[in-house]
């Protein structure tokens, strides 16, 4: 019958019968979530993996990872042109028919003859120019022999040793043409250009051909002022191509001043070229080696500015407090960040650090390597 009442009195209160039963479910909810409470009051705190005894009980938690120093080869990237060591362009040095040349692209060795031009007279010339100064010493030597029983004045056997000395020259002259009628090579290469013809008339002046040496090359760059203080004379230094060739060699020339437009420094590196590849007037790029150092890898995340702009990271130091230390960046990309600075080991914070002011103790969570 209680049953039967009970029903019929919620049929008739509908409204009164839905928000009793959500004001059960309320106090069901409240009732569990007080037990949890209970729960968790009785369970024990977890332990910091490293805690300061002695630090104040408000004292903040910052996670930190301990970094060691590693061995850090930096390098400096730039982009040069390359050039052949040797490369000279041969002139006439006197005029004449062009009578003999090498061909195009013919390799020489030192010393080689490479270009005849005609005579013109030039042997003829310097047979004369040995009769007249042989003339004129034997002109000398009879008036010193003279001048000493006083019988030519001193004006006369000086004139005469004036016109032995024009003679002396006349024969240098004479020789030097004839000499420059028949071109050697200075230094062994290949014949890269040859503008004029056999047969043809040429003047002193005239570009006769070139002559290239590609079994080294260098390398000309300009590096910028900020990186410059880096370089050494005798660095490594490798020449990328275009194609992902590599040559090797060393850092030869940096210039003293800098461009007064650019603010940067020339700088030339000597490269071996054993195979002879034809890569003289290409581009490439340029990895100069830097002495190796001890460096710490870190992630890009952790570095910081101070108000003045210095890059640098939050450590923690010896007494357990918070401390901001300037790096130096050696190099950076999104994944990984290299720096000097830092004392080894060192224990930066890798989290927490921006709730906690310099010189302030901290309690530490120390983080494993590769978490």
């Amino acid at each position: 019958m209680a049953v039967n009442g009970a029903k019929g009195w919620l049929n008739r209160h509908k409204k009164w019968g839905g928000l009793l039963l959500i004001c059960l479910v309320l106090l069901f909810w409240l009732w569990r979530g007080e037990l949890y409470l209970a729960q968790d009051a009785d369970a024990p705190a977890p332990l910091a993996e490293t805690e300061t005894p002695s630090a104040p009980a408000d004292t903040f938690y910052v996670q930190v990872r301990q970094f060691h120093a590693e061995p850090y080869q930096a390098r400096v990237l730039l982009q040069g042109q390359l050039l052949p060591a040797h490369s000279l362009s041969v002139r006439a040095q006197v005029s004449g028919t062009l009578l003999t040349r090498p061909a195009l692209g013919q390799p020489v060795a030192a010393d080689q003859q490479l270009i005849t031009l005609s005579n013109d007279g030039r042997s003829a010339g310097l047979e004369q120019a040995k009769a007249d100064f042989a003339l004129r010493n034997a002109e000398v030597n009879a008036a010193a022999r003279l001048r000493r029983n006083q019988l030519v004045s001193e004006t006369d056997y000086l004139s005469l040793k004036a016109a032995a000395a024009a003679s002396e020259a006349a024969l240098a002259a004479a020789r030097l043409a004839l000499a420059h009628t028949r071109i050697t090579a200075p230094f062994a290469g290949s014949v890269d250009a040859l503008p004029v013809e056999e047969g043809r008339f040429v003047q002193a002046g005239d570009d006769l051909l070139t002559l290239v040496d590609v079994s080294a090359l260098k390398l000309s760059a300009t590096v910028p002022q900020q990186q410059v203080a880096d370089l050494t004379l005798g660095l490594p230094v490798t020449a990328v191509l275009l194609d992902g060739r590599e040559l090797s060699g060393e850092l030869t020339f940096i210039a003293q001043a800098a461009d007064a437009q650019t603010r940067s420094y020339a700088l030339e590196a000597r490269l071996n070229n054993p195979d002879g590849w034809r890569v003289a007037g290409a581009s490439a790029g340029l990895h100069i080696r830097l002495p190796a150092q001890l460096a710490y890898r870190v992630s890009p995340a952790l570095l910081a500015l101070d108000d003045n702009g210095r890059l640098g990271v939050h450590l923690v130091d010896e007494q357990n407090r918070m401390k901001w230390v300037a790096v130096k960046l050696l190099s950076i990309t999104p994944d990984e960040a290299w720096i000097s600075g830092l004392p080894d080991p060192a224990r930066i914070i890798t989290r927490g650090a921006g709730f906690v002011s310099e010189g302030e103790p901290v309690n530490i969570r120390l983080q494993e390597p590769g978490a």
